[in-house]
């Protein structure tokens, strides 16, 4: 009349694997999907820039792998930054509530929504990557890379039309595509992967699951993006073969210079009064745009762009006293428009710590590449809370030579900053999801453990149980755990609800499509089944 125990996880790791190969393949169609997505991306904001260059009559260096330029030219036009303002305003009425792209993808892996809310409307995906293209392009301090990190619910959707999804299924696939729209604006598919996974919790808890459908993802979405543009570095630093013992000393200044730069742009962002309404938020971001416009007058027009080009200029030692200029007003802009989503993505906070890192290299006679590297890497470690990712990026970009200092400022950073962050979804640490499925994996192997304790007495009320697990009938649909009628020694101890274990609560109402874990004895489940007609596994 039952599985038995030993034959029902049987059955599960069987149903794993076919659940295991089955992401496999939708983590790389969704790679594919989101790498022709970033290629068109590229293309679009190319071509934007080019619009705004000719309004505003400037042009930042771009980074050289997305084929920018290293020079700069012409000179900003006064009529041409009035366009920033409107760009701020648009950018904040576009932007969901929620915030940035990366921040909406932390909320869905989080599981912060209901899982009838996880698969968002049409209308505000592309919302979110409208408003970070439009503002990258027009020369707000929004990073090329938060468009692209857009493309990973985009993605999703479009490849749910091909096949359907279920929640955790499509929880997985938003953060892959997320990884894979990062990999190919970064060209560092595998740092990528990792700052996605990395990103979700605040103490290294990182998801196997979402780690390897990351790294399939972005690997393939690199490689399709690639066929487009090349595979080239998105930075070429000059000189970074080999490393002595003396440029630790600067590279240590400059980690913990950057590492109290971030942190106090984090304090200082959390204390700023925030607008409420719809209407103080777009007025705020016109605000901003505005102040931008001013600072482009009075410090230049390097103040435009999110600073990568510029992040280029400090690894190849161009840069001296005025990176340290740049770096501070671009520290300036970026604590006072967090709290608005400016400074989205990870380049802006890289090209802050990357200048100041240049100039203090200079300063301190350290190796400029090594300075501007530890600094961007230490900056991004403490606003996003991803040391290890940002080991990655110093790989990807300086060489596997810069792999032992980037260890210890990111490791460095990271212990000094504590869990301060930009994302205001990570502030919860876990997600619900991860402590119910941690809590119930303790429930089960408790009520597992206790029939075979020695010294179990007769008394005992969980002596002889067996675990039985069963799809939820018909009779039983909408109805909360707490108001089943079960014999006294039949207790649910699991819901399984789109492949996740989930601790049940009293007041959780089963849907049809849930299966539930029963603790019970034969004779009273047996009693049970032929009321009920419990049917099988599938």
């Amino acid at each position: 009349m039952h599985l038995p125990v030993l034959s029902q996880f049987s059955r599960q790791n069987v149903l794993r694997r076919w659940q295991s190969a089955r992401l496999v393949l939708l983590s790389v169609a969704g790679g594919v999907m989101t790498g022709l997505l970033a290629a068109a991306l590229r293309l679009m904001l190319e071509a934007l820039g080019r619009a705004a260059t000719s309004i505003t009559g400037y042009a930042p260096p771009g980074t050289p792998g997305e084929g920018g330029l290293m020079i700069s030219f012409s000179s900003p036009q006064n009529f041409g930054l009035l366009l920033l303002p409107v760009l701020g305003a648009l950018y904040v009425w576009l932007m969901p509530r929620d915030g940035t792209p990366l921040n909406q993808m932390v909320r869905i892996g989080l599981g912060k929504r209901s899982d009838a809310d996880q698969r968002w409307a049409l209308d505000s995906e592309v919302q979110s990557l409208s408003a970070a293209a439009l503002a990258s392009a027009g020369g707000l301090l929004v990073g090329r890379d938060a468009a692209f990190a857009a493309l990973g619910r985009l993605g999703t959707r479009l490849l749910a039309l091909l096949t359907p999804l279920s929640a955790s299924e499509h929880r997985s696939l938003v953060l892959a595509g997320t990884a894979a729209g990062l990999g190919a604006v970064l060209h560092a598919p595998l740092a990528a992967a990792v700052l996605v996974a990395e990103v979700l919790y605040r103490r290294f808890e990182f998801e196997y699951e979402v780690l390897m459908s990351c790294v399939l993802a972005a690997v393939t979405g690199y490689a399709v993006y690639g066929l487009f543009f090349g595979f080239h570095p998105l930075f070429v630093p000059p000189s970074l073969e080999s490393l002595s013992w003396s440029d630790l000393l600067p590279g240590l200044a400059v980690t913990l210079a950057a590492t109290a730069a971030a942190w106090l742009a984090l304090r200082l962002s959390t204390r700023l009064p925030q607008p409420r309404t719809a209407a103080a938020r777009v007025a705020a971001g016109a605000a901003f745009g505005a102040l931008s416009a001013g600072l482009v007058l009075l410090a230049g027009p390097q103040m435009l762009g999110d600073g990568s080009g510029w992040l280029g200029l400090g690894l190849s030692g161009m840069l001296d006293g005025a990176a340290l200029e740049a770096a501070g007003w671009r520290w300036l802009l970026l604590t006072l428009g967090a709290g608005l989503a400016f400074g989205a993505g990870v380049l802006p906070g890289a090209a802050i710590g990357g200048l100041l890192g240049a100039a203090l290299s200079g300063m301190l006679g350290g190796d400029p590449a090594l300075g501007t590297l530890l600094g961007a890497a230490a900056f991004i470690t403490v606003t996003h809370n991803i040391p290890v990712a940002a080991t990655l990026l110093v790989m990807a970009w300086g060489g596997d030579a810069a792999l032992p200092a980037a260890l210890l400022a990111t490791g460095l950073a990271h212990m000094l900053s504590g869990e301060t962050g930009l994302l205001p979804a990570q502030v919860a640490g876990r997600s619900k999801r991860s402590e119910e499925a941690d809590a119930a994996a303790l429930v089960l192997a408790e009520v597992s453990r206790r029939p075979a304790q020695a010294g179990a007495g007769e008394g005992d009320p969980y002596q002889d149980r067996e675990l039985y697990r069963r799809p939820v009938p018909s009779s039983w649909g909408g109805v909360a755990v707490g108001q089943l009628a079960l014999p006294p020694s039949v207790e649910v101890v699991g819901l399984v609800r789109d492949g996740e274990i989930l601790l049940p609560r009293r007041s959780q109402r089963l849907l049809r499509g849930d299966e539930v874990m029963l603790l019970a004895r034969p004779d009273a489940y047996t009693a049970l089944d032929a009321l009920l007609e419990l049917p099988e596994l599938k």
